[in-house]
């Protein structure tokens, strides 16, 4: 394990775990000083970033984004941009840097629209299903082994979007994930009530039906406080989709997640932006940390799945490129 990565995690500290229906969380606290960077959120607001597509004609698979602040610009793996021909997930943390265009990876999170409904993205105030975000974060480390590229499995995402939306009764007309958590509004406000941001909190550990599904951490504070709801409605999703098991939220088991992650081996990859992208893999867990100066900017693990992921075939993948219907 990464030794900036693991000295973080021996600074936070556990908050008391909150509980709703078939989910928990537990608050990962954090002193220091917030960094300096803003959310996409802020940015957005601010009119300070703008996103588009690469050229009239797009490509699936990568988006253009000005950034005229003068200052970096957190845009977090999983964040929905909805607009423009299609919507899209980032598949991987990025820190922009001040006064600069970016060319960022991204994945298609509606399937049935390819025509233009605005000439800029906005921010949909969702990340991506945990389920999503945990298979997108395999593939997309996969790929990076294996041609050095920020790719994710689209086919599979589209899978995992027709699945949660079939789990939802989801009839969506261009088979958006925003449809979805639509549907899905006044359950995922209940469980933004039961698990609220607190002052000092940096991050968030989940269990859904008696099992730890995953953690994020954020290295300011005022950062993850604007980004809180939509880390926890990305795994209230998934919790209000599956089956309501007992719950029993020990704090052994959330301790028993990190003592496994923290033994994970690790790969380093360029950012396209500040930092280095870090990708970690052991027993029971997988994720990717976004490390600036040896600060930890955005950590995501999540534990793995009993079924074998997969990664599309370079030739396969080179279609979602540049697709014109």
């Amino acid at each position: 394990m990464n030794e900036v990565l693991s000295e973080y995690f021996s600074t936070l500290k556990m908050g008391k775990i909150q509980s709703h229906a078939n989910m928990a969380v537990l608050p990962l606290l954090g002193g220091g000083e917030d960094s300096g960077y803003i959310t996409l959120q802020k940015a957005l607001k601010s009119d300070s970033l703008h996103i588009r597509e690469i050229n009239q004609q797009g490509s699936v698979p990568e988006l253009k984004v000005q950034n005229n602040g003068i200052i970096p610009v957190l845009l977090v793996d999983g964040e929905e941009l909805v607009g423009a021909k299609q919507n899209r997930v980032l598949n991987t943390s990025l820190l922009l840097k001040e006064k600069s265009e970016t060319i960022i990876p991204v994945s298609c999170t509606e399937e049935g629209r390819w025509s233009y409904n605005s000439n800029h993205f906005s921010d949909s105030g969702n990340l991506a299903a945990s389920k999503i975000r945990r298979r997108k974060s395999a593939s997309v480390s996969l790929s990076l082994k294996s041609c050095g590229e920020y790719r994710s499995n689209q086919t599979a995402i589209w899978s995992d979007i027709e699945e949660i939306s079939r789990d939802a009764r989801v009839d969506s007309p261009t088979r958006a994930l925003g449809d979805v958590y639509q549907s899905h509004k006044e359950d995922l406000i209940k469980y933004l009530e039961a698990f609220s941001s607190l002052d000092n909190q940096k991050g968030i550990m989940v269990m859904i039906n008696g099992e730890v599904v995953g953690l994020d951490i954020i290295s300011s504070r005022a950062a993850y406080h604007q980004l809180h709801p939509k880390l926890v409605k990305s795994y209230a999703l998934e919790a209000a989709l599956c089956e309501n098991k007992p719950l029993n939220p020990e704090e052994s088991l959330f301790e028993e997640f990190v003592d496994d992650l923290l033994k994970s081996s690790e790969e380093v990859h360029e950012s396209v932006g500040y930092g280095k992208d870090h990708r970690f893999k052991s027993k029971n867990t997988l994720g990717s940390a976004l490390i600036h100066k040896n600060k930890i900017i955005h950590a995501a693990f999540f534990k793995k799945e009993r079924t074998v992921e997969y990664m599309e075939s370079f030739s396969k993948r080179r279609r979602f490129r540049a697709r014109g219907s």
